[in-house]
């Protein structure tokens, strides 16, 4: 990953397409719910980095599969079925009810009518999509999952998918210690296991601008008094983790390698004192 890859991203310069952005994926993320197995930790909810933007993965819809791809190189929801059917519907920052329409109706011309509350998606404020926004933030967020994907690589243990999640809009990973949480009962998937989460967020109340973070459940005391890589601090305002701000790591010199040793300095540590 270097600089030329990795664009400048302030949220102040792109939040209007941003937050369009991230209502077409709560959208997605809706449909994939609606005929995925259900998994563990939301799994079946997130969407996954395609070559040219996020997609549901496949679908396993009523008779026939399909797959919705937000592309966001041709700026285009593409939506394709087992069966060789395609539709492109062009993303021009239209309405988050007009979006969701344009899509249910699409589907539906496929013979796919998902059951879904559409109440959550009948926003019809104007969208803003700046195409050359929407190529950075692209641009950027393959190459990061790109590093999560190595970093989880060479992790031993279970861990789960490099994904992202609509609702939150941040991309993330978690690996499991291998251990139950005392005090829970183990047959609660959600809550029972030890883990960390490893992961990028474009920007939030809390923290205005992208960042990396990394958090431990249940964290241990000892892990906050670990010696971070040079621009990441330990964050305790909205939440208790490790934060490294994405402009740290664009401007560093080799910024993949910085993002890994972040990621690695901090996992090493709370799998020390996790599983000791």
């Amino acid at each position: 990953m270097g600089t030329p890859e990795l664009p400048p991203l302030p949220l102040t310069g792109w939040q209007p397409t941003r937050d369009t952005i991230h209502g077409y994926a709560r959208l997605l993320g809706k449909l994939r719910a609606t005929y995925a197995p259900r998994q563990e930790h939301s799994w079946h909810i997130t969407l996954r980095a395609a070559a040219t933007g996020l997609t549901t993965t496949q679908i396993p819809g009523p008779g026939r599969t399909f797959e919705l791809l937000l592309d966001l190189v041709r700026h285009e929801l593409v939506i394709a079925t087992g069966s060789g059917e395609r539709k492109a519907i062009p993303l021009r920052g239209q309405s988050l009810a007009a979006f969701s329409d344009e899509t249910l109706a699409a589907l539906a011309r496929m013979g796919i009518d998902p059951p879904i509350d559409c109440a959550p998606f009948r926003d019809d404020t104007p969208g803003t999509y700046d195409v050359d926004a929407a190529a950075r933030f692209w641009q950027a967020l393959s190459q990061i999952d790109t590093v999560f994907k190595r970093f989880k690589a060479g992790l031993r243990g279970a861990t789960g998918p490099v994904q992202l999640f609509p609702h939150h809009f941040d991309l993330s990973m978690n690996w499991f210690s291998g251990r139950h949480v005392p005090g829970i009962d183990p047959a609660d998937a959600e809550n029972a296991d030890e883990q960390m989460t490893f992961g990028f967020s474009t920007g939030d109340d809390g923290t205005p601008e992208p960042y990396f973070y990394i958090t431990a459940y249940p964290a241990p005391a000892e892990l906050f008094r670990t010696a971070l890589p040079k621009g990441a601090a330990w964050h305790s305002a909205s939440f208790q983790g490790a934060v490294l701000p994405y402009e740290a790591v664009r401007r560093a010199s080799n910024p993949s390698e910085k993002l890994f040793e972040f990621l690695q300095t901090v996992q090493q540590a709370g799998a020390h004192l996790m599983t000791r």
